[in-house]
């Protein structure tokens, strides 16, 4: 506390989480232990997908500490909203394999292993640093900051709902939807070129190039990904409402995630491109995340 005190006289750290110490106190500890925890456990696994497990349920917890630590009718919605988005993700990871009870059991996600062996990271003590630097902090960072308008509420309790809260959560509601939906066409893609029991070949097309090039990704090449930044942008707009100010710190954090997705998605279309020939010509008549064809 008192180091965040100094901070505060500094200027270094917004009032509204100055004024919410013990609360942004508690955060800080949940992401320390959650960082030490999933570097250690991929480190002694070789499964780097430790803090994708954790990626949809961190912000719940941080929905609720803030809830009981400074409960209001704007930070309860929010907290709700982030549980909805949650339990969703939680449940398309786990039903993708993600999620076993012995750590390297899980599905690891494909594109650490194209990482590991490539030749900027190559070597365990090269991968050791991205995976404490990246994978397991910054990702941890971004999580927390992209949660962070609920501290915003948490340090504003008596500010009242507005029209905003109601826009931002309208969105926010609209933006999981489009978000189930892509993640549900892409699920059964898979299924159906694996050819598991039970598909119907809605996405015969696409077998055959390779990819999933039906549904929403016809619009966009990355539709769950489109609809992920978007909630949390719509997010933003509850801190901008508990603040009464449009640009907050709390920008930082669909900024920050916005970067991400444009790196994971270079990476992961620079994979296609080298597996599926058909790819580079979705990629030059497909937007990657907006359905606007720019010239």
């Amino acid at each position: 506390m008192h180091i965040l005190f100094l901070l505060n006289t500094q200027g270094i750290l917004p009032s509204s989480i100055a004024n919410s110490e013990s609360l942004f106190l508690t955060w800080i500890i949940i992401m320390t232990v959650t960082v030490l925890t999933c570097f250690i456990v991929s480190e002694l696994t070789g499964n780097y997908s430790q803090v994708d497990k954790l990626w949809s349920l961190l912000p719940v917890a941080y929905g609720w500490v803030s809830v009981l630590s400074s409960p209001s009718p704007r930070l309860i919605l929010m907290a709700s909203l982030v549980t909805i988005w949650g339990l969703r993700l939680t449940w398309n990871f786990g039903r993708k394999g993600g999620y076993s009870l012995i750590p390297w059991q899980g599905e690891e996600d494909y594109r650490w292993k194209y990482l590991r062996e490539s030749n900027a990271l190559k070597g365990r003590l090269r991968f050791g640093i991205f995976n404490l630097l990246f994978i397991s902090l910054f990702q941890n960072i971004v999580i927390l900051l992209f949660s962070s308008p609920m501290l915003l509420a948490a340090a504003n309790p008596g500010e009242p709902l507005t029209i905003i809260d109601l826009i931002a959560a309208l969105l926010m509601l609209a933006f999981i939807i489009t978000e189930s939906i892509a993640d549900n066409q892409q699920y059964l893609f898979h299924r159906e070129k694996r050819k598991l029991h039970g598909t119907k070949g809605r996405f015969e097309e696409s077998v055959k190039k390779g990819f999933l090039s039906e549904g929403l990704w016809k619009y966009v090449r990355h539709p769950n990904f489109t609809s992920e930044q978007a909630i949390w942008i719509c997010f933003w707009l509850f801190g901008v409402a508990a603040s009464g100010q449009l640009l907050n710190f709390t920008v930082s954090g669909p900024l920050l995630l916005i970067l991400v997705f444009a790196g994971s998605s270079r990476m992961t279309e620079g994979i296609s491109s080298s597996k599926y020939p058909d790819y580079k010509t979705y990629q030059q008549t497909v937007p990657r995340f907006l359905p606007l064809k720019l010239k």
